[in-house]
């Protein structure tokens, strides 16, 4: 039998296994909704005592969840339902959990979230940024406060006296790149305290003296991941970094940066540079050495060497090629902000490293910024690896489940829905030029909206987002734009972007965005648009990840809502290009060029593309994985802290 088909068969059983303890709960709660509030404390009082004595936790499951569902139907007026007891039993039993969009993962999590907590150690809740960490927080705050229990909040400004009482808390909500941040701060204070090196590292850590001996986390007991896929899978690698100190002579490196900057457009590819699609690499060729070493170059760079100088026109060729203005990036006030290719929104704080966020700079002619050092750092997937138990919900996560019992020692359980899906597939339309494929989508909406039925137009990117709307505009159709430069900070954008999304479901609304549509916040349906056959979602292109594609599709059919998606594609799309190399995809280019009509018969070339597309993001996930444990190893073995730069006192 396949691996994949014996896992499924295994959650089957698990799920037909956890549905017996139903009815237990169920004679629980039935109990527990005849007491008063200072009674139901009480008994959480109880179950407290009881897990921190030792009891284990899976055997006071059907109590805790009982309780955590009398307090919810009290405190919120939402009762969980059955499928989400199943969830919870799920994520307490080390699994991720697929929910489909709208099934009430929020109120899921408060079930694990409790059982762990009562054993006094600390549950997290990862999110995937401020905004829902904090909203989902308040937002299930009085079910906590019901039970006894403490709830906490970190953000990114959130102080360092604030963050210790927010650890301190029976349960703490924050984003995944918080938690890791203090982690490594803690590391680092660790290793510091005591050894006449506080204000330096006061300095570093961005804290006042007197509170840079003291750590703010304990040990990583339990944690709940939310956008499991997100942050488990696409941000796998993204390495977390505090750094250290800049170092000296910005003039020389500066004029170092902007020199290569103009001169790598002038390289010739195959003759001068070769281009590894794969790693995205460009090298330089004897000719292309023999270049560099005849271009003139400013008098402050005669004494850098040879090998730097060809560094420099190599990473200048890549960012050239592979770093597109409203894709990648965008600049705003003078400064070169990232933007998350899997969620579309801007990735506040983070640089590229290697020096490409300063060839990016020196490119877009804005100010270059000064690389720093690496005083500490963690990659996302080593960070949860950390915890002692670990679980996650996510809308779309099935097929990955290989990957996740790999590398996390995960299960992957998919949850039945409350309410019979009635989402509709259309056919897909496949074209051959990309103008062809944006006229047909505008004739599309026109058509669907003149119905009264809302339309969600999903798009990979910035710059892709303000075609379709420009085309929208050109017709006089009214829409809204969702996307990542639309609003100043970030706080103002994450509810300018609920606030978009929650109305996308209403009468006759047209709504253009990126990836930020597909998850955090569901579309509800205004009144009479279920009868109009609910949301319609237009696919304008293929993501690298067929994960990506279907968090947008869920936004359409949400709690056995009716709904439909349709998938548009074109001949000259990235994907054709990223899955199978530059020369295939200028050949299917030239073939869309060439067409006429449409050709449905190509869309299976797309998700193949998309499918190796995955496979090489796999393969580059394990490669880390092993790279990192060697190196953790080997600094083990030397005496050194492996999260940090040098070796410990």
């Amino acid at each position: 039998m396949m691996p994949s088909l014996v896992a499924r068969s295994v959650a089957n059983y698990q799920i037909a296994s956890w549905r017996r303890l139903l009815p237990k709960i169920e004679q629980f709660e039935s109990e527990f909704v005849k007491f008063d509030d200072a009674r139901l404390r009480k008994e959480s009082l109880s179950l407290r005592y009881r897990a921190r004595s030792g009891e284990p936790l899976t055997k006071l499951l059907c109590e805790a969840f009982a309780l955590v569902q009398a307090a919810g139907a009290r405190s919120l007026g939402m009762r969980h339902y059955p499928v989400q007891l199943l969830g919870g039993i799920a994520l307490h039993h080390r699994s991720i959990v697929e929910m489909q969009t709208g099934e009430g993962k929020t109120l899921t999590a408060t079930l694990p979230m409790y059982l762990a907590a009562i054993a006094g150690h600390g549950a997290h809740l990862a999110t995937a940024n401020d905004y829902l960490a904090k909203r989902d927080a308040e937002w299930m705050r009085p079910l906590y406060a019901a039970l006894g229990m403490s709830i906490g909040i970190i953000e990114a400004d959130t102080p360092q006296p604030e963050r210790r009482k927010a650890y301190r808390c029976d349960v703490t909500y924050g984003t995944a790149k918080e938690f890791g941040f203090d982690f490594l701060r803690d590391r680092l204070l660790k290793r510091h305290t005591g050894d006449g090196r506080k204000n330096l590292l006061a300095q570093m850590l961005g804290q006042s003296q007197a509170g840079a001996d003291e750590i703010v986390q304990r040990d990583l007991h339990f944690a709940l991941i939310d956008e499991a896929d997100s942050i488990l899978i696409d941000e796998a690698r993204t390495p977390l970094i505090i750094s250290s100190i800049p170092g000296e002579s910005p003039e020389v490196r500066n004029t170092l940066y902007r020199w290569a900057s103009e001169s790598g457009p002038l390289f010739v590819e195959e003759t001068e540079y070769e281009f590894d699609h794969e790693r995205r690499e460009a090298v330089l060729t004897p000719a292309g050495r023999r270049k560099v070493r005849e271009l003139p170059k400013p008098t402050l760079l005669r004494e850098i060497g040879l090998i730097e100088l060809y560094e420099h026109i190599e990473r200048a060729i890549k960012v050239d090629r592979e770093f597109v203005r409203d894709r990648q990036f965008i600049i705003r006030d003078g400064e070169i902000v990232i933007v998350d290719e899997f969620t579309g929104r801007l990735a506040e704080g983070r640089k590229w490293r290697a020096g490409i966020h300063q060839a990016v700079e020196a490119r877009e002619g804005v100010e270059i910024t000064a690389e720093t050092g690496e005083a500490a750092k963690i990659t996302v997937q080593d960070l949860f690896r950390r915890y002692e138990r670990l679980a996650g919900m996510t809308g779309t996560i099935a097929n990955s489940g290989a990957e996740l019992r790999k590398i996390y020692s995960l299960n992957v359980v998919v949850v039945p829905t409350n309410r019979p899906p009635q989402r509709i597939q259309l056919p897909d339309v496949v074209v051959g030029v990309s103008k062809l494929k944006w006229q047909k989508i505008v004739e599309e909406v026109k058509e669907i909206s003149a119905t009264g039925r809302p339309v969600l137009i999903g798009t990979r990117s910035i710059d892709k987002s303000k075609i379709i709307s420009d085309l929208l505009a050109a017709e006089q159709i009214e829409h809204q734009v969702l996307n990542a430069t639309e609003v100043s900070t970030a706080q103002d954008r994450m509810e300018a972007e609920a606030k978009i999304v929650a109305q996308a479901g209403e009468i006759g609304r047209v709504t253009v965005a990126t990836n930020m549509a597909g998850r955090g916040t569901d579309i509800k349906l205004g009144e009479g648009v279920e009868e109009l056959g609910g949301l319609h979602v237009i696919c304008t292109e293929l993501h690298e990840s067929a994960r990506i594609d279907r968090q947008l599709i869920g936004r359409c059919g949400r709690q056995g809502d009716r709904g439909s998606y349709r998938q548009y594609l074109s001949l000259d799309d990235e994907i054709l290009k990223a899955g199978y190399g530059p020369k295939a995809a200028r050949r299917l280019a030239e073939i869309g060029q060439q067409a006429s009509a449409a050709l449905p018969g190509y869309a299976r070339r797309f998700r193949a593309a998309q499918a190796r597309v995955e496979r090489d993001h796999f393969r580059g996930r394990k490669m880390m994985m092993h790279y990192e444990r060697e190196r953790h190893k080997m600094q083990m073995q030397m005496g050194q802290d492996p999260y940090l730069d040098s070796p410990s006192s």
